[in-house]
């Protein structure tokens, strides 16, 4: 009977949901980082305070917080550029994926690979973000489309395998 008792679920459990949380973590830091670089540590800069609110949704840590600003002061900080990737998903969905890189070949190669390994395929720039209007961080869905069970069920798991990329900030979606 090795390994079931109730501590061992317990620690298995927490082990799965402080990965979760570590990954979330990180790229919330990796952005706050370099919205402080941009705005030279001035936490009223618009950027960075939406970054930070969105830190704080996710309940990070305050010295988390403080910790990932220094580090976009300071000079050792690497230069992280924004990307952004379109794609269409099942039934025609328009997917928008955005992202910070330091290097925007090795993180385009690999997104496109996740999205063959699923069937689909790197759009141009422009191609699918006609669906969606800009609004300060976020892009927000102009129009959405209803999708049936099966075709929901193939993008959640297409999203949520792209979300897992360390590069990855967000991924958008029109689907109602």
């Amino acid at each position: 009977m090795s390994g079931h008792n109730k501590w061992s679920k317990i620690k298995h459990k927490k082990a799965a949901s402080d990965s979760k949380k570590s990954q979330v973590f990180g790229k919330l830091a990796k952005l706050i980082a370099t919205e402080s670089k941009n705005a030279a540590g001035n936490v009223e800069s618009p950027s960075l305070k939406a970054a930070i609110e969105k830190a704080k949704k996710e309940n990070m840590p305050n010295d988390n917080i403080e910790r990932a600003i220094k580090k976009g002061q300071s000079g050792d900080a690497t230069a992280l550029e924004p990307v952004v990737f379109e794609t269409y998903g099942p039934a025609g969905v328009a997917i928008v994926i955005t992202g910070l890189t330091d290097n925007n070949n090795r993180t385009s190669s690999e997104i496109k690979h996740l999205l063959t390994k699923n069937g689909l395929e790197l759009a141009t720039p422009g191609a699918a973000a006609w669906a969606f209007e800009k609004q300060g961080t976020e892009w927000v869905a102009q129009t959405t489309m209803e999708l049936s069970e099966e075709d929901k069920e193939k993008l959640r798991n297409i999203v949520t395998e792209i979300e897992e990329h360390e590069d990855v900030q967000d991924v958008y979606t029109n689907a109602a």
